[in-house]
């Protein structure tokens, strides 16, 4: 196969314009060659470990040179001149194979050096790889191969020397003789560290990414062709790799070919069509349960960072179904699933649901992740909570705390998309996907879960919405009131359990928080200005509520908490108010009109805050 390249590229017709100094490179080159066949065959170890390494420190020079100056044509001639003498020189039918064996080990990464001169110095490079292949041990080659990919230096850490080097892994894997599993296991890290460094690499994100791509959908055929050879538990192990490798992929091709929509489209139906040997379904993707299957079946009883190379497996997961699959009826297909089924199931299953929506946040939190990919998956989280599916649910015979964590997490990277997304319509359904969640989580959870989501940002806009939903939510449970003669009486258990959370000390609690922060001293103003004027009118709407019905279950009204609010919140913010509005009314500047538009509806709820509170103290005892 080898030698067919080399023809194809009629070597023989090249001119390679040869100075003084490239006749004396390959008079060199070729004395070094013939001294190490002489002490290989003599068995002169010392003496061939020196000739091989003068082989690779003549190759490495004739290579930096090319990086050094690429617009260089002699400099290009002479290192494909070089290559071409490598070639001849290891193809040589009465070359021992014991001189092939000890090159093998230096030679790979030295030639893929070379792949970044010229389209023909690619091709021999990859030429003089497979005559490798080919002629020595496929585990040794493993080795060499894995090594040269895990170690190339900083100034060749580029496709163009990953691409021979990939394109040999196939050959090797379906040579393996034994031990199938585990030296495909070892070599799979090193080709996603590979790939992921080429995608995280904002410098590489082209077609020369693809090819890259190309050649790793070549070794996941390869690997899916070692599946058919094996027994049933070794393969089921290998088919478990295979699909992790497979996710990992997805997640890189959806960021790195950013700007590739119709190139993405095609490698992720190539590998959506190999899902459909790993036993792997949609619905167990988006669930994550096929990811922890494979993972458990891959590690075993191993406890160890093997797994690190799959950091974005769930992406994956999550990217293959919500994006691609919805993006594509082409790539559902490729995959053999039916994805109108799947979210049907989801909006049927509550803990499937919230499974699926914790898989979610892989990617709608990940900064890489370009934002109308996102809002596919926005989309398909308002599919699967719909308002006209019943989610109810039965927590009596399942433990539904397990999954508020991640929920908690999921509703934060819902958050992400309204603060950053650019685009309005999808913060728009970004927040309407917010608060559907939020319903979707039981009233046992909600409150404490709108607390810390409250507690936990960092945004005056995004804490001042949640305010606002976490009074929606209050005013929904005070309305599930009703009243029977002189008492009141709520119409259902769950109701009044919901009435006693939302209707707690936790509420002055959360406003406390907001107007005296944590760090000390009054809001910051006008940078929390959304924050502090929707804690005033939370603390507004509760004061008057409790007061019109003559009750007090957060504690509003007890004479404690009024001289608190005056005399620790109110106070010290209208002094702040106060001194903003005079100093602002010195400037005449567009900056100072921004914040007297920011601070006037402060400081309108607060004298009525104000006003509300001098008006109980005076009646309290």
């Amino acid at each position: 196969m080898s030698a067919e390249r080399v023809d194809v590229l009629n070597l023989s017709q090249v001119n390679l314009h040869e100075s003084p100094s490239s006749h004396s490179l390959l008079f060199r080159l070729k004395q070094t060659l013939n001294s190490c066949s002489k002490s290989i065959e003599a068995e002169e170890f010392r003496q061939s470990e020196e000739s091989i390494s003068k082989i690779t420190e003549l190759l490495n020079s004739v290579s930096d040179a090319v990086v050094s100056e690429p617009e260089n044509e002699a400099v290009q001639n002479e290192a494909l001149a070089v290559l071409t003498e490598i070639h001849q020189y290891i193809t040589e039918p009465s070359l021992d194979q014991a001189v092939i064996d000890a090159l093998s080990f230096e030679l790979p990464k030295a030639v893929a050096r070379f792949a970044s001169a010229s389209h023909g110095c690619v091709e021999i490079a990859k030429s003089v790889i497979d005559h490798f292949i080919g002629t020595c041990s496929p585990r040794d080659m493993i080795a060499v191969l894995c090594e040269a990919l895990g170690s190339p230096s900083k100034m060749f850490k580029t496709h163009g020397y990953f691409d021979p080097l990939l394109s040999g892994l196939p050959k090797v894997f379906v040579a393996i003789q034994r031990r199938h599993f585990e030296q495909i296991k070892a070599a799979v890290p090193v080709v996603l560290n590979v790939l992921t460094a080429v995608s995280l690499d904002s410098n590489d994100r082209d077609e020369n990414s693809k090819d890259l791509f190309d050649r790793s959908i070549g070794i996941a055929n390869s690997i899916q062709a070692v599946c058919v050879k094996l027994d049933d538990k070794v393969n089921e192990k290998l088919r478990a790799l295979l699909g992790l490798f497979v996710m990992q992929i997805m997640a890189l091709v959806s960021i790195s070919l950013r700007d590739k929509i119709s190139s993405c489209l095609d490698l992720v139906k190539q590998l959506s069509h190999i899902l459909r040997s790993c036993n792997i379904s949609y619905l167990g993707l988006i669930t994550g349960y096929d990811i922890d299957t494979l993972t458990s079946i891959v590690l075993g009883d191993d406890e160890d960072d093997y797994m690190s190379c799959f950091s974005h497996v769930k992406h994956g997961a999550s990217l293959a179904v919500v994006i691609w699959g919805h993006m594509s009826n082409e790539v559902a297909q490729a995959a053999d699933d039916d994805l109108a089924s799947v979210k049907d199931e989801l909006c049927r299953d509550q803990t499937k649901r919230w499974q699926a929506i914790k898989m979610l946040k892989h990617i709608l939190s990940w900064v890489e992740l370009r934002w109308d990919l996102k809002s596919h998956a926005i989309i398909f989280l308002l599919y699967i909570l719909n308002g006209n599916v019943p989610h109810k649910y039965n927590s009596a015979h399942v433990d539904d705390s397990v999954h508020m964590l991640g929920l908690f997490a999921s509703l934060q990277a819902i958050e992400m998309v309204i603060i950053y997304a650019p685009d309005a319509a999808l913060r728009k359904n970004a927040f309407d996907a917010l608060k559907r969640v939020l319903v979707d989580i039981p009233s046992s959870h909600r409150f404490d879960i709108l607390l810390a989501l409250i507690k936990n940002s960092d945004s005056s806009s995004m804490i001042a919405i949640l305010i606002g939903r976490l009074k929606e939510e209050m005013h929904i449970a005070n309305c599930q009131k009703i009243s029977v003669g002189n008492d009141e009486v709520l119409q259902a258990k769950d109701e009044a359990s919901q009435f006693a959370l939302f209707w707690s000390a936790g509420v002055l609690e959360l406003v406390d928080s907001v107007l005296r922060p944590p760090q000390g001293g009054p809001p910051s103003l006008p940078e929390y200005s959304d924050a502090v004027l929707s804690a005033l009118n939370l603390y507004r709407f509760v004061l008057i509520t409790e007061s019109k019905g003559k009750t007090n279950y957060t504690g509003v009204l007890s004479r404690n908490n009024l001289e608190k609010a005056y005399n620790e919140w109110f106070l010290p913010l209208r002094t702040l108010v106060s001194g903003i509005v005079a100093e602002t009314r010195k400037d005449c500047d567009e900056l100072a009109y921004d914040t007297v538009c920011a601070i006037n509806p402060i400081e309108l709820v607060l004298y009525r805050c104000i006003e509300l509170v001098e008006e109980k103290l005076k009646h309290s005892t």
